[in-house]
Order: C-alpha cells, then sequence, then structure tokens
C-alpha cells in the first residue's frame, strides 16, 4: 500500500501501526509556541479493538493497511464461525470468528446484508446495518388499560436480542429495530 502523510489522515483512514491494522478517530495537529509541530493521532487497533494516542511528527509518514469494507450476505453460522458471501457478483465466501462477528452477533439474519472489514483476505470485523426488522418470538401480552402513559415491556426477537418495545407488540409482528442503540424503532412495514 501506499503511504499516507500525517497531515492526509482523515478519520476512517486505515493505517499500519506497529504491524497492526488501525482505524484513524481524531488528527489532531498541534503548533506548540517553541519547537516542531506534530500530530496527534486517536487510533483504534482493528484487531483487538484497542483505542489509543500517539504522537507523530508533522510530515510523518505512515504505511496505509490494506483493509477493504465490502457489502457481504449472511449465509449462515456452523457453531464456531458465522459465514459471509460477497455480493459483488464474485460469490466469495468467507468465514469469520466470534471476535470479529462481536456485538454484530445478536443482530444476523439470513439473508440480510452487512458490512465486513477484509484484511489480507479475511475478516476482522461485521457491522450491522443501522436498522434491521426482526421478527418477536417471545414477549409478554400486552393488557388493554394497563398503563396511564406509554409502558415498554421486554421483546425476545428471532436472533436472541432483547428490545424494550410497547406494550402493544405481540408475538409474531416484525419489528424495526435500531442497531447502533439496540431500540425499537416502529413496527416493520409490509413488504
Amino acid at each position: 500500500m501506499a503511504n499516507i502523510t500525517t497531515s492526509d489522515m482523515r478519520g476512517g483512514t486505515k493505517v499500519m501501526v506497529d504491524g497492526d491494522p488501525c482505524a484513524v478517530l481524531d488528527n489532531e495537529h498541534v503548533k506548540p509556541g517553541k519547537g516542531q509541530a506534530f500530530n496527534r493521532l486517536k487510533l483504534r487497533n482493528l484487531r483487538s479493538g484497542r483505542v489509543w494516542e500517539r504522537t507523530f511528527k508533522s510530515g510523518d509518514t505512515l504505511e496505509g493497511a490494506d483493509v477493504m469494507d465490502t457489502d457481504m450476505e449472511y449465509l449462515y453460522t456452523d457453531g464456531e464461525f458465522w459465514h459471509f458471501m460477497a455480493v459483488d457478483g464474485s460469490f466469495e465466501q468467507h468465514a469469520a470468528d466470534q471476535t470479529a462477528v462481536g456485538d454484530a452477533m445478536k443482530w444476523l439474519k439470513e439473508q440480510e446484508k452487512y458490512v465486513v472489514t477484509l484484511y489480507n483476505g479475511a475478516p476482522l470485523a461485521v457491522s450491522a446495518p443501522n436498522f434491521i426488522e426482526l421478527e418477536v418470538t417471545e414477549t409478554d401480552p400486552g393488557v388493554k388499560g394497563d398503563t396511564a402513559n406509554g409502558g415498554s415491556k421486554p421483546a425476545t426477537l428471532v436472533t436472541g436480542a432483547v428490545v424494550k418495545v410497547p406494550l402493544f407488540i405481540n408475538i409474531g409482528e416484525v419489528l424495526r429495530v435500531d442497531t447502533r442503540t439496540g431500540e425499537y424503532v416502529s413496527r416493520a412495514t409490509g413488504k
């Protein structure tokens, strides 16, 4: 990959630091009153998820990481790996382990598209879409006149995730859920 100078790095830029692929979260240019200017980078290690800050002299270069964000369709899990297929026409399949899937595990629905971050052809991270539609498999029945102001109850979705929902939601309904916060948004519109 090409070398990237510290002044060209923006949030989301992927670089190699100490042999690991990292994403730049923030780049602060500091020019002290005395001495040489420097850049304070906030980095996230894409393998471990660790976040830290590091300073580089202004104008230093880092090697760009060979990291690609690819749209992939979730196929199935075999208990140890979660299998994804590229939707770009190549139909290439990749198996992601539990560390790569991470928190997206509770939002994985077969035949749904996800963004998979690949490093040297191996999945590093899986990102769920911002909103996903999932069916309610278990919830307490809502009783009419149960509350004067809008109450909520827990509902278990088909993926195993538990979400707080309004009292009028019943088993079998399909809900639209925000995967970033894990909150109920609305009932799903008919397809």
